[in-house]
């Protein structure tokens, strides 16, 4: 097959392209050229790169014509965030694509009422983000049912690896946090650190979209979490984290608005959109559709990907 996958040089697809390769497709891969793949690999030796600004281009409206004119039989998008961009591009491709994948987020949930939260529960989406990637998923389903478009949908947790910093035990993307802990100082969580954050690690991520691909009559129509087999417990994640670094965990904690004022303004609204989702989710669903089966825990994809910051900055890891 041939198979174009928009926002190919990111970290999903610095995993997605060598798979794709490696299956025997063959692979367009679409960005700005202003970055390259996290990791070298062979298979990026046979890719074909085609530059493309998608903001420009769909401010040109003919995003979707050019890509259209890359004749895919299967489009990946992994970088669409609003639900004009999607439609701009599924109504170039409505009449020529086989199979039309998209990269949503475990976001779309909003708060979780049960956990693990599996596919079909009641929605509730806050922020832009969620809300935009909730609004793009209702109208590929519903494109589907009207019209059979081939759309499926994959929604990542948080995606890390290395290259790509994880949120941490505090719900932020400050390094100073795995710093503290490597160095057996306190870090202070808010509220009672059970929140849960529910990662994965970017290759896993990428196997996912292989798997919806060479499972495509049980992935069209469909949407499917992709996270590994546990969420964190903030505490839990901060305690294990400790202990990979050979210290015994030295944690504090303060109620939200007592917390909220230790922080920056940054670290403080990243904790709260993730500690407001907690996410939880179910794999069952992918697991029994796609077979698809992660590699790593959330923990080892967290570990992986600081040992490799640390490596890259120099700093003392005592594991």
């Amino acid at each position: 097959m041939r198979v174009i996958v928009i926002g190919g040089t990111g970290h999903i697809g610095t995993y997605l392209v060598p798979r794709l390769v490696k299956a025997g497709h063959s692979v367009v891969c679409i960005s700005r050229q202003q970055a390259n793949p996290y990791i070298n690999h062979e298979a990026w030796k046979s890719v074909e790169h085609v530059t493309i600004d998608r903001l420009r281009s769909e401010e040109n409206g003919d995003f979707g014509a050019q890509i259209a004119s890359l004749n895919g039989d299967i489009i990946i998008d992994l970088i669409c965030f609003t639900p004009q961009s999607a439609q701009g591009l599924v109504e170039a491709l409505r009449d020529s694509v086989q199979h039309f994948l998209h990269c949503g987020t475990m976001w779309v949930h909003g708060y979780s009422e049960q956990v693990p939260t599996t596919e079909n529960q009641k929605r509730n989406p806050f922020g832009s983000y969620g809300i935009n990637k909730a609004k793009i998923e209702a109208y590929l389903l519903s494109f589907h049912q009207k019209c059979g478009f081939p759309a499926t949908i994959l929604h990542p947790g948080h995606i890390t690896g290395p290259g790509w910093l994880p949120v941490n035990p505090a719900g932020n993307l400050n390094p100073q946090i795995f710093v503290r802990l490597a160095k057996g100082e306190e870090i202070i969580l808010p509220n009672l650190g059970m929140e849960t954050v529910h990662h994965v690690h970017a290759d896993d991520v990428a196997q996912a979209f292989v798997r919806a691909i060479e499972n495509k009559q049980s992935s069209i129509g469909e949407s499917f979490h992709i996270v590994s087999e546990q969420a964190l417990t903030l505490r839990g994640y901060a305690e294990e984290m400790s202990r990979m670094f050979g210290q015994e965990p030295k944690l504090k904690f303060l109620p939200w608005e007592e917390w909220q004022k230790e922080v920056s303004k940054r670290d403080k609204e990243l904790t709260w959109d993730h500690i407001a989702h907690s996410p939880c989710g179910s794999i069952s669903k992918a697991k029994n559709l796609l077979n698809y089966q992660p590699r790593y825990s959330s923990l080892q994809a967290v570990q992986e990907a600081v040992e490799h910051y640390f490596e890259k900055e120099g700093i003392k890891n005592n594991r």
